[in-house]
């Protein structure tokens, strides 16, 4: 379980694509059908849906459009919604679009004449990963009555952080004859939120489904929500709600002793999870985050009480901008979109800890976890040609904010790698040529200069040995730090070598004693609680802070990895809600 290319180090995480290039649909059971509105005593349409073969993971629908008038149709538009992540792959016999989860699908060429009692189908293939939920409904409008509705890809409450932004989509359900001017103001409400941008959109007949957004600034405190009204002559008009949140300044962390403290030097133990996915998403060369990273997602992850640590694995090719890495997720953009999360975390009195992930670096040697010298993978230790460079960039960019941790490195395996603990333990801290790995390293003392030579005084995390489950060597190889201000990263899974109370007293407990310690992933492979239930009650009676792995919504829940929710609403998966409980149970 140790040996897998992504993630920790243990459960690999499917490729994932963007939307516009991996469609999915679900599995549909049933049938659905909604008559449409009739344009007049004499004209009407219905639309049935139904499944006509289904697979894991994929299947073919068939949509039949009945004429319930008494007169023939000249054209018909079917829409409905998906309730999950579907998208539709190919269709036949319709001009087919999909904006989010809406669907609109009009008569081909050929198939819009139908005569009174008669009917005409069409059908769409596709795929699904997470949900193959079947939609609510179906609805058929005849040609003649076609009038486009305006809806919103947003929630209906919509929270913006002061001081930041918030978005929400606008798009047509079907097309427009003519362009189509929407407007959207401010109808009532709190004046601390104004439209940025996006007031006035355009929609054309030819480019009508594609979302566009409507951004909305909350520079000061308002009294309460503010109505959006999204408009346009002649059309159905919506309506979103935002609402202004007021921000809570994260901690100032440092170290003192064998405690991390805030400022005023007063102990602070932080507890959160882990959200993935800024460490692959844009080395694969579809965007920066695996999910949604708005205020929406963040006050979902607060939902679960005492949440104060979120840790953000990142990717060191993304952010030093690689030329094998596709430039829209690369360099600038990466770090700005990396700097924008750190900083709405912040916002949201969270502490947050940004972990070097993936690192160049060919090894093909024990416990690999690819052959690829991209940094598509974890790698044993981090390389010295691109390591050194993100760390004192991300020094530079973040110095100053103590608000933010840095994790070194994820999970070291030099030792797998060298052939014993201590040239594993040497190459960890030293660098440099190590045996059996073919790229010059980063040790830990190399990347701590680099911080520290970058000005910044931010706390820095040291993971050990065998996956930063091995701590039993980290004093003796402890890295010179000017500031004093080093933590040691530990993580632990049921399987682990070091997974029971008696290890975690004889060789965590000694290096709790000389400085603090951060479980920086805790969690459990069988998607329940009992290994978390133990270990984060003996974490608790030493004070230790503890963050859980991870807040995604992997396809298939648990079976990826331990995976803390089924959607990010926040709904938990039984090992999730195992850890919900602990968080609530916290003082």
């Amino acid at each position: 379980m140790r040996f897998f290319c992504t993630g920790a180090g243990r459960w690999p995480k499917p490729l994932r694509f963007a939307a516009a290039l991996v469609l999915a649909l679900p599995l549909c059971v049933g049938v659905i059908a909604a008559a449409g509105p009739a344009a007049n005593a004499t004209t009407g349409c219905s639309a049935s849906y139904s499944t006509e073969s289904q697979w894991s993971g994929g299947f073919v629908a068939q949509v039949t459009v009945n004429n319930t008038g008494t007169t023939a149709l000249t054209g018909w538009t079917v829409t409905f919604s998906f309730g999950g992540d579907q998208v539709v792959t190919s269709s036949w016999s319709t001009t087919l679009s999909q904006s989010l989860e809406y669907v609109t699908a009009s008569n081909a060429s050929y198939n819009g004449s139908v005569a009174a009692g008669s009917n005409t189908s069409f059908g769409f293939q596709g795929t699904w990963s997470a949900s193959d939920a079947v939609p609510a409904s179906v609805t058929c409008t005849p040609a003649s009555t076609v009038t486009p509705a305006i809806v919103t890809s947003a929630a209906a409450s919509l929270p913006v952080m002061q001081g930041f932004t918030g978005t929400f989509g606008v798009a047509l359900s079907s097309a427009p004859t003519a362009n189509v001017t929407v407007t959207a103001s401010l109808t009532s409400g709190n004046t601390g939120l104004s439209i940025s941008s996006g007031a006035t959109l355009t929609f054309t007949p030819t480019d009508w489904d594609t979302a566009q957004n409507v951004t909305l600034s909350a520079n000061a405190t308002g009294t309460g929500p503010a109505t959006f009204a999204v408009t346009s002559s002649g059309y159905t008009s919506a309506a979103v709600t935002a609402t202004e949140i007021a921000s809570t300044p994260a901690p100032q962390v440092h170290v003192s002793g064998n405690e991390l403290v805030n400022a005023s030097g007063t102990r602070v133990v932080l507890h959160g999870m882990d959200r993935s996915g800024s460490e692959y998403a844009c080395v694969q060369g579809w965007g920066f985050f695996d999910g949604p990273v708005d205020e929406a997602s963040i006050l979902a992850m607060k939902s679960w009480s005492n949440v104060t640590a979120v840790r953000v694995p990142l990717n060191e090719a993304c952010w030093n901008g690689e030329s094998y890495v596709n430039s829209t997720y690369a360099g600038q953009n990466y770090i700005n979109q990396i700097k924008n999360y750190v900083n709405l975390l912040n916002a949201n009195g969270i502490v947050v800890i940004l972990d070097l992930h993936w690192t160049d670096g060919l090894y093909t040697g024990t416990s690999s976890g690819c052959s690829s010298a991209e940094a598509t993978c974890q790698k044993p230790m981090p390389d010295a040609a691109e390591a050194i460079p993100f760390w004192t960039s991300v020094a530079n960019t973040f110095k100053g904010n103590n608000a933010v941790i840095f994790d070194l490195f994820n999970e070291p395996y030099a030792s797998r790698a060298t052939g014993s603990t201590t040239t594993g333990w040497e190459c960890w801290l030293n660098g440099g040529t190590c045996p059996g790995i073919g790229y010059q390293v980063a040790g830990m003392q190399s990347m701590v200069n680099a911080v520290r030579s970058a000005g910044a005084s931010n706390v820095l995390m040291l993971g050990g040995e065998e996956y930063s489950n091995d701590l039993t060597d980290w004093l003796q190889y402890e890295p010179t730090d000017p500031d004093n201000n080093l933590v040691a990263s530990w993580h632990s899974y049921n399987g682990n070598t070091c997974d029971t109370l008696s290890c975690w007293t004889s060789e965590v407990e000694p290096v709790m004693a000389k400085v603090p310690v951060i479980a920086g992933e805790i969690g459990e492979g069988d998607c329940a609680g009992t290994y978390i239930d133990s270990l984060t009650s003996w974490l608790e009676s030493e004070n230790t802070s503890f963050l859980a792995w991870t807040w995604d919504d992997w396809a298939n829940g648990c079976s990826t990895g331990p995976t803390l929710i089924t959607d990010y609403a926040g709904d938990a998966t039984p090992y999730g809600a195992a850890y919900k409980a602990i968080l609530e149970a916290l003082p």
